[in-house]
């Protein structure tokens, strides 16, 4: 059971119509990539692969975040990511704009795709208060423009299908491993793309039956976040926030 109390369910979240956002390499209030944190967490990065393209200093800055910045339940996703590296933690959302505002900084058009997904995902989470769960979470999924080529935040350590393979059992969204952490060894499927359905069901790691619906691609998550509003209302936010902003998954 999930509840609809604490999010902003008066609001209408349609699919965008046409082909999707162009994207752009433009600061944001949330990229706000021209901030002193965040350009030296690309220096950082740069010095991590010297001799790297765009994908190798994406792969490096991923790992420089997963090591200086501790995940936690925060729920601002509008958070700039200047303020989420300089506070040393953050949510998997707020890491990915970290990651999306270092790409953009160092000249690598992205955007999002934005999809919904079930509250029930997040269930192994919090197991004792599934009714406090969102009925839906709005989910930024960025993608980054390499080689002329769009390529999902979920492939850019490998395509699906080799991720699938070398981790068949999926992200479970449980313990420690967090969805940000997982990029780099789990295949994160959201559109069931890598999976063969076949008499036992579809691929462990095959999370498509989750998404509920696809709101479309837009330039920035800020736009996004316009559009269709925070997975929570502004007071749970806060609340909640204060709550839980500093607990790490376990």
């Amino acid at each position: 059971m999930t509840s609809t109390v604490l999010t902003p369910w008066w609001r209408p979240r349609r699919p965008v119509s046409g082909k999707g956002a162009e994207g752009s390499v433009g600061a944001t209030r949330i990229l706000d990539w021209r901030h002193a944190g965040v350009q030296r967490l690309l220096a950082d990065a740069r010095a991590a692969a010297p001799d790297g393209g765009d994908r190798t200093l994406l792969l490096a800055a991923h790992r420089l975040i997963s090591e200086r910045v501790r995940p936690v339940y925060a729920m601002n996703d509008a958070q700039p990511a200047s303020r989420t590296l300089a506070r040393g933690r953050g949510s998997c959302s707020q890491r990915l704009a970290v990651l999306e505002a270092v790409g953009r900084a160092a000249g690598v058009v992205t955007r999002v795709r934005g999809l919904l997904v079930d509250g029930s995902f997040w269930y192994p989470r919090f197991p004792r208060v599934r009714r406090l769960v969102p009925d839906t979470v709005v989910l930024a999924w960025p993608e980054f423009r390499i080689g002329g080529e769009w390529v999902n935040v979920s492939e850019l350590y490998a395509p699906l299908d080799v991720l699938g393979a070398r981790a068949p059992e999926g992200f479970t969204n449980s313990g420690s491993q967090t969805l940000f952490e997982a990029l780099s060894s789990t295949a994160v499927d959201w559109d069931g793309s890598a999976s063969v359905c076949g008499t036992d069901g579809c691929a462990a790691y095959d999370l498509s039956a989750m998404v509920r619906r696809d709101l479309g691609r837009f330039s920035s998550r800020d736009e996004l976040f316009a559009a269709h509003g925070q997975t929570l209302c502004p007071p749970a936010r806060v609340i909640g926030g204060a709550l839980l902003s500093r607990v790490t998954p376990a």
